[in-house]
């Protein structure tokens, strides 16, 4: 099986659990077997290694912010639970210190249980260095206007090309990737016509997508598991399922402990609120506006720009009403 993960998806691993991860090392184990061929362009690996920075850089940042200190209102220190709330603060900081402390070692010295499985999956991998006949394909590829690619980039194009030039013929190929550049513009959770044409013309086989890595384990490797992955999904899909107003403020609660989505993941939820009336009448609600508040700040880069109007419009008509409350 011949197998391509996105670098997208590759970066996403610094989101899943130990136990996740754990999990995932039944991959390379698959991979030591023979039965999974990784391919791994040069492209794909200093892509991860540029972007491993910004990625975690927003992680620190974020567990930093949680510094923050709540406001008291001055009449609030007459009260005993006052100063036991200042207690609780202070021992807050000093783990938190000492958390901030230990995750940067290990985010400096490439440590982190990410960096370990990811080096496995490294290591194992079919490596395709960028030749320049490689390259000058992807360039030819991207100024005729063929996907993958988009706005002169020319990374997707050298990692498809390197594919069509590696990968044996008449071998099935499995492509991970949360990237719309591989994905059709009317129907977004299917591959664009022309890669699959492309690709059953010239390898004399399919090529078959998937946007998330879970969905692929689920298809072939039901046994691998990731489990806050799939806690996640089955939160959002009961957000999406939604057919009542408690159902919504339910599945609000669930997503709101999850810090990050993946692209299809945001566009299934954003596309909920716009769509479902058991979500959209209620978005004003204070628990609902606060989530989607959140998720248009922390991942609005993702949306779709129409989406993302949309849904700040929406989000726009309740500022009377939080400043009200405020």
């Amino acid at each position: 099986m011949n197998l391509f993960i996105d670098t997208n998806v590759l970066l996403s691993f610094f989101h899943l659990s130990s136990d996740d991860l754990e999990e995932l090392h039944k991959l390379t184990v698959l991979i030591e077997q023979g039965d999974v061929t990784l391919w791994l362009p040069k492209q794909v690996y200093d892509e991860f290694k540029r972007n491993r920075e910004n990625k975690l850089s927003d992680s620190m940042r974020r567990l930093s912010e949680q510094k923050k200190k709540p406001q008291f209102p001055q009449v609030c220190k007459d009260y005993d639970e006052y100063e036991e709330i200042r207690e609780l603060q202070e021992q807050f900081g000093k783990k938190l210190s000492s958390l901030i402390d230990k995750v940067t070692y290990d985010v400096s010295e490439r440590t982190l249980k990410a960096d370990e499985k990811i080096s496995e999956l490294f290591d194992k991998a079919e490596f395709i260095e960028t030749s320049d006949e490689l390259f000058t394909k992807a360039k030819r590829r991207v100024h005729i206007g063929n996907p993958p690619g988009k706005n002169g980039s020319f990374g997707d194009a050298i990692n498809w090309e390197a594919l069509l030039d590696n990968v044996p013929d008449k071998e099935d190929l499995y492509v991970v990737a949360d990237d719309k550049d591989y994905y059709s513009l009317l129907n977004e959770q299917s591959p664009k016509d022309f890669l699959l044409d492309e690709w059953g013309t010239n390898k004399n086989s399919e090529a078959f997508f998937y946007r998330r890595l879970s969905q692929f384990f689920k298809e072939h490797y039901p046994d691998i598991k990731l489990a806050s992955e799939l806690e996640k999904e089955l939160a959002i899909r009961s957000l999406t399922e939604s057919c009542s107003f408690a159902d919504t403020h339910l599945a609000i609660a669930n997503l709101s402990s999850y810090l990050e989505y993946t692209q299809a993941q945001v566009s299934e939820i954003v596309v909920a609120a716009l769509t479902n009336s058991q979500i959209n009448w209620i978005i004003c609600d204070s628990d609902v506006q606060r989530f989607f508040s959140a998720l248009v700040e922390s991942h609005g880069e993702l949306m779709k720009e129409d989406d993302r109007e949309e849904i700040i419009s929406e989000l726009q008509r309740c500022e009377p009403k939080g400043a009200e409350d405020a």
